[in-house]
């Protein structure tokens, strides 16, 4: 494996890591640096703008991200050779601005990006067809279909016509428009032309636009395309299946998430891929509690330890355990539910998967809390903590639980908000001198984060943006804690 090469590739692998932090840091000394030698407003300069951009663009912090493209943009374009480069900075800030939701701030660059490029490419170019497929996407968001349709239509002729392979995420979006017309036509056009990684390439297009518009049309007919064209067991096919019962649990159709579920366990059983059917039966077990349906889904769970203990895997069968205790006390049924999480926290430690065990101890510590076992909770709920990330969503809910078995009480359901704002403090403290600040107070209010910030002194401005920038990378990540705490 070869290391980064390139201050960008070093901040991407960074951001892989979760090192949101680190990757922003690493790419504004690169930004300093390029801004000393080659001087402020200079294509170096522009294309170092871009690059923190797209840093913090992967880092969730969309609008310091478009002022970066924003300065980008305001270089000189006049060399004929940086007017390519010019082009992909505007149609970042576009893009970016759309992501935003200033749609009419969007529309109004991505105009002028592509009449920009249909200067430099011309009409028959595809590089003019970029700036088309993010026009017609902002006009889709606005509501104009007429014109989302024709500018769409552009653009997936434009690209099939020239072979380009990035026809896939523009017929992608032209399912999306065709679908919010609801003439009754079909989502996709003929696909017999286009070769099976296309074809492949044109269903994670549409994976990856899940979300907009309406998912569930979209997601039966790429089902329907790929059935007929790939075939059943395919795993474009199981994955476009995947997301639709993901969609259904969002939509609340769980009846449809149950079937699509089934059709994936049924496929991976065909082709004998035991680990995929067994994280198939986990996701339809869920599906059946979910419905309502107790003695399916308990049915199942036991067939996926079955599965479990014809594979060999520990951490497996830990997994299926503990889903299966939670299940079993949800049910009603606590002594069994007790020794299928005893079963997980034994079979995790003959595994040795640090977060295997954490979740199943942090499992096992809030069954013990709930039924009054307040000693025996608390010696779990330890080993559970010392295992797990301190950001991993278990570990917060241990936290939150552990303290309440500290105070001699049977449940910490209440005391997320606390965990998560405590875990937020430590989080900006920890990154910053220690003689800065004075105060740092975090709540939660209408659900976001509240912060307050007093000073020791007068902070450096090099200290004042590191500040802002840890709080910013603070708020990033534990706002997805917000969406993903559970009691």
């Amino acid at each position: 494996m070869t290391s980064p090469t390139t201050p960008i590739e070093a901040a991407f692998a960074l951001l892989q890591q979760g090192r949101l932090v680190e990757a922003e840091e690493l790419m504004t000394r690169e930004l300093q640096a390029v801004t000393a030698e080659h001087g402020h407003g200079s294509q170096a300069w522009a294309s170092a703008q871009c690059d923190l951009g797209n840093v913090l663009l992967n880092a969730d912090q969309l609008h310091r991200a478009i002022d970066c493209y924003r300065n980008a943009t305001t270089a000189s374009a006049d060399d004929q050779k940086f007017r390519k480069d010019h082009l992909t900075y505007r149609l970042n800030l576009g893009q970016a601005l759309r992501m935003a939701g200033r749609l009419d701030e969007s529309e109004a660059e991505l105009r002028r990006g592509a009449q920009d490029r249909m200067a430099f490419y011309g009409r028959e170019h595809p590089g003019y067809a970029f700036g088309l497929e993010s026009l017609a996407d902002v006009l889709l968001q606005r509501g104009d279909l007429r014109q989302a349709r024709q500018v769409v239509e552009e653009t997936v002729d434009n690209l099939w016509r020239n072979g380009h392979p990035h026809v896939a995420p523009a017929l992608a979006l032209r399912a999306e428009i065709v679908a919010a017309e609801a003439t009754g036509e079909p989502l996709f056009p003929p696909m017999d032309q286009l070769p099976d990684p296309l074809v492949e390439q044109v269903a994670r297009s549409v994976l990856d636009r899940h979300g907009h518009g309406d998912p569930a049309t979209v997601l039966n007919a790429l089902v329907t395309m790929l059935e007929a064209r790939l075939g059943p067991d395919h795993q474009a096919t199981l994955n476009a299946l995947s997301m639709l019962a993901n969609s259904g649990r969002d939509r609340g159709d769980q009846a449809g998430r149950v079937d699509a579920i089934q059709r994936v366990l049924a496929s991976y059983d065909r082709q004998g891929l035991a680990e995929q059917a067994l994280m198939a039966a986990l996701g339809l077990a869920m599906a059946q509690s979910e419905v309502g349906d107790e003695d399916a889904a308990l049915h199942t769970y036991a067939s996926a330890f079955t599965r479990a203990e014809r594979i060999g895997s520990p951490e497996l069968a830990s997994q299926v355990l503990r889903n299966w205790g939670l299940a079993l006390r949800e049910a009603g049924q606590t002594d069994l539910a007790e020794q299928r999480l005893v079963e997980a926290v034994a079979q995790a430690r003959r595994g040795g998967d640090g977060e295997t065990l954490g979740r199943a101890d942090v499992a096992l510590g809030l069954f013990l809390q709930h039924e009054g076992r307040l000693e025996q909770a608390r010696t779990i709920l330890e080993e559970g903590l010392s295992v797990l990330d301190p950001v991993h969503p278990d570990a917060m809910v241990g936290r939150s639980h552990l303290g309440a078995v500290l105070d001699g009480r049977t449940c910490g359901c209440g005391d997320m908000e606390t965990t998560i704002t405590d875990a937020f403090r430590d989080f900006v403290v920890g990154r910053l001198p220690a003689d800065l600040l004075a105060r740092l107070d975090v709540a939660i209010a209408g659900g976001d984060f509240k912060i307050d910030v007093a000073l020791r002194r007068e902070p450096t401005q090099d200290e004042l943006e590191r500040l802002n920038t840890v709080v910013q990378s603070a708020l990033a990540e534990f706002r997805l804690r917000l969406t993903s705490r559970r009691g």
